[in-house]
């Protein structure tokens, strides 16, 4: 086998270290150090991953129900702008709570129940409950995404409509009525009024 096509170079036959110069061997010392440091954080790399992925994942959350809401205001506006005399109508909903996943989980539940006697002839009976949950997966191991059962929406806790005939306590009604039958609110929660024209 031919040296020459694995090295580039020539190492002296005469080569020790006695021959290098002070300031050589402390380049190839801080190399190997440079070396050694740059292999470390492949190993910490999962976690940072992780940690990436849990703010990706809580960010995307958070526009998803941005969306959520304007989809829902657009919605309701598109609708009741097609109401007798609401007239062009802007809507902003707040939500009681964020949107829900529920993760299926194994329930363990065991008993257990002990009488003793003692010698004056009284008894004591014991018992012993245990609950254990573990989370199911989807690759049926340990890790990875948790297995969802179900996405529970976020439920609206006000709405404001601001409309043309906003004025008109029948338009009135008919939009408060349509927005507890959408969203099952109580009516304190739901303001109606009127668009200025300009």
């Amino acid at each position: 086998m031919d040296n020459k096509k694995w090295f580039p170079f020539e190492i002296p036959k005469n080569f020790s270290l006695k021959h290098m110069k002070k300031d050589q061997i402390l380049i190839i010392f801080l190399a190997g150090v440079l070396l050694l440091v740059i292999s470390l954080p492949a190993g910490n790399r999962k976690k940072e991953d992780r940690e990436t992925a849990v703010f990706r994942s809580e960010g995307e959350e958070a526009v998803g129900q941005d969306t959520y809401v304007r989809d829902l205001e657009n919605h309701l506006a598109g609708v009741l702008s097609q109401m007798d005399g609401v007239g062009e109508v802007t809507v902003m909903i707040t939500l009681k709570s964020s949107a829900e996943k529920v993760v299926e989980k194994d329930m363990e539940i065991t008993s257990e129940a002990v009488t003793e006697s003692d010698s004056q002839g009284g008894t004591r009976t014991t018992k012993n409950n245990n609950h254990g949950e573990t989370t199911v997966y989807n690759d049926g191991g340990s890790s990875g995404e948790p297995y969802v059962s179900k996405e529970i929406s976020p439920q609206a806790e006000g709405v404001v409509v601001i409309a043309q005939g906003g004025d008109n306590p029948i338009v009135k009604q008919n939009i408060t009525e349509a927005v507890q039958a959408l969203f099952g609110i109580d009516t304190h929660k739901i303001r109606i009024m009127k668009k200025s024209s300009k």
